[in-house]
């Protein structure tokens, strides 16, 4: 076992919930891992809906990325397989997860994903926001034992690299999706822009 793998299992030693957690914590640590990146979806919808239309090319750029990113993640998985904590027999996991391969962690990913995009396009105020949420989220999966450390670190690695890999292509049709994705947008929800309630 190499020192990066002794690292990795005795950081989730110390952060792991362990059998007897702290209730309040350990309901926080739920809603975290469980229920907060469905703010995600949430946060790009309401950039499409109300924002400008720099911030709706964003937004698919986001989406994009996020993609693009765990798509890496299968590719990784395939030709790595890490097992997760409950299958090597360490810590204690209290939610239930398929026993696929552990890193990265597809969580930890979407939320890097976004925030980088966020973060690179000057959106500091919502990059801050989904960067700690992420930070969040990412505990919480490695205290509730279905995660190790190195997991969320591979997650940042890889957004990193997903956002790079798409740099150049959405630079020269990003503006033409965008685009594209505005008309069928406009034409979707005409009543609705018509009424005031989404924007045009």
């Amino acid at each position: 076992m190499d020192h990066m793998e002794i690292w990795n299992r005795l950081l989730f030693l110390r952060m792991n919930a362990g059998p007897n957690p702290d209730p309040r914590g350990f309901g926080i640590a739920l809603f975290l891992a469980n229920d907060l990146i469905y703010g995600i979806p949430v946060l790009l919808a309401g950039m499409w809906l109300w924002g400008t239309q720099q911030k709706r090319g964003l937004a698919l750029r986001a989406c994009a990325v996020t993609f693009t990113g765990l798509g890496l993640n299968q590719l990784i998985a395939l030709a790595w397989t890490h097992p997760r904590p409950d299958a090597m027999g360490i810590g204690k996991t209290w939610i239930a997860h398929a026993m696929d391969s552990s890193f990265p962690s597809d969580h930890g990913t979407v939320f890097a994903c976004v925030s980088v995009c966020l973060l690179a396009a000057g959106e500091s105020g919502l990059a801050a926001l989904a960067m700690v949420s992420g930070i969040g989220v990412a505990w919480a999966r490695i205290y509730l034992g279905v995660h190790f450390p190195l997991d969320m670190l591979g997650a940042a690695v890889v957004s990193i690299v997903a956002y790079a890999a798409l740099v150049l292509p959405w630079n020269r049709y990003g503006a033409v999706v965008t685009g594209v994705a505005q008309t069928l947008y406009r034409k979707a929800f005409a009543k609705a822009i018509a009424h005031g309630i989404v924007r045009m």
